[in-house]
């Protein structure tokens, strides 16, 4: 007779998310996006937010096109988001892959002739098409458009990506423009898609009929242009495990990189590199609690970091701290891009 288990307890680790921030910046993206209407990348876990999490928020705002990378990504989604308004970028790997798709129902993204084989061999019905344009990564190239496999298709939306989209100046932009508007003359589709979040400020003829913003949906700000218009949704909370007393000459942490130079109250918060918290954060961090500046001390390690605790001297064991994690000033501190500060973020946070 199986065992009965008791719960887990609650982790020392949650992440917070702003479901009305998610929701006005949808708003915000899909209000830029002019005519066109916005969709939703929520691939690798809608950014390490959490897909489940993000998708029915998303719903409720209005959007009705969700992106992820691997088929993997689509059971969890099936939960809240209608198969058909799901589209799979990387496309049928295998043959097996094709057959999932069309038994799920979601919209396979083809990215080369060997694809749109596999998704005809399979039976055929609706997908996607990704072009390349110029940045060299999936995509079926501009010499291959006239090939009778892709004639055949059922091509919801017609997509490409820019390569350099938070740069509004660099050329390589209008010459993906261009080659976009070129592959829309010749390849039979329904709606077309080329902009991402920073794509959505380059406006006018970028915006197609559809755009596919991500990380600013989740609290990164791409460019200038969108500084304004978008909400911090993300701030990962940690638990103090021990309160310590240091005396003058006490050194925190692996490889003494900090030592004290006067007694000093300090915390030891559940949060570590194996949680995403990466050793960059080592003597630059910061934690937060009641309006107080927590400074990281010493080497972050695997499980655990050191904070001040002088500015907070109520603070207890099991008591919360806010990490600063703003995605913009995080990015500038800690010398990691605002893609990645979110998607490093680990299993272990509650969300």
């Amino acid at each position: 007779m199986p065992t009965m288990r008791p719960d887990a307890p609650t982790s020392p680790l949650r992440l917070s998310i702003d479901a009305s921030a998610l929701t006005a910046n949808w708003r915000a993206l899909d209000r830029l996006s002019g005519p066109a209407r916005a969709g939703a990348a929520v691939k690798a876990n809608a950014y390490g937010v959490g897909a489940a999490q993000v998708a029915p928020v998303l719903r409720a705002a209005g959007c009705d096109d969700f992106f992820v990378a691997h088929w993997s990504e689509v059971p969890e989604l099936l939960d809240h988001v209608p198969a058909s308004r799901i589209a799979v970028l990387h496309g049928p790997l295998t043959a097996a892959d094709a057959a999932w798709a069309r038994a799920a129902g979601v919209r396979p993204v083809i990215n080369s002739l060997h694809q749109a084989r596999l998704w005809q061999e399979a039976g055929g019905g609706a997908c996607d098409l990704m072009v390349d344009t110029g940045i060299n990564r999936l995509g079926v190239s501009l010499a291959d458009l006239s090939d009778p496999l892709l004639a055949a298709l059922d091509i919801d939306v017609l997509h490409s990506h820019l390569a350099a989209s938070e740069e509004p100046d660099n050329p390589l932009n209008a010459s993906q423009l261009e080659r976009w508007q070129a592959a829309r003359a010749v390849v039979r589709h329904r709606r077309a898609a080329l902009a991402n979040s920073a794509g959505i400020a380059l406006g006018g003829a970028f915006l197609g009929d559809l755009t596919r913003p991500g990380l600013a949906l989740y609290g990164g700000v791409p460019c200038a242009a969108l500084a304004g218009e978008i909400r911090q949704v993300v701030c990962p909370q940690a638990a103090i495990m021990q309160v310590r007393q240091l005396q003058a000459g006490d050194s925190v942490g692996y490889n003494a990189t900090f030592t004290a130079t006067s007694p000093m109250r300090v915390g030891v918060v559940s949060i570590g590199y194996a949680d995403g918290y990466l050793r960059c954060w080592s003597g630059k961090g910061l934690m937060r609690a009641g309006g107080a500046d927590l400074p990281v001390l010493g080497r972050v390690s695997m499980d655990m970091t050191v904070v001040d605790l002088g500015g907070a001297p109520d603070l207890r064991e099991g008591d919360w701290l806010d990490v600063a994690y703003a995605l913009p000033e995080a990015s500038e501190r800690s010398g990691l891009s605002q893609y990645e500060l979110l998607t490093l973020l680990g299993r272990r946070f509650a969300r």
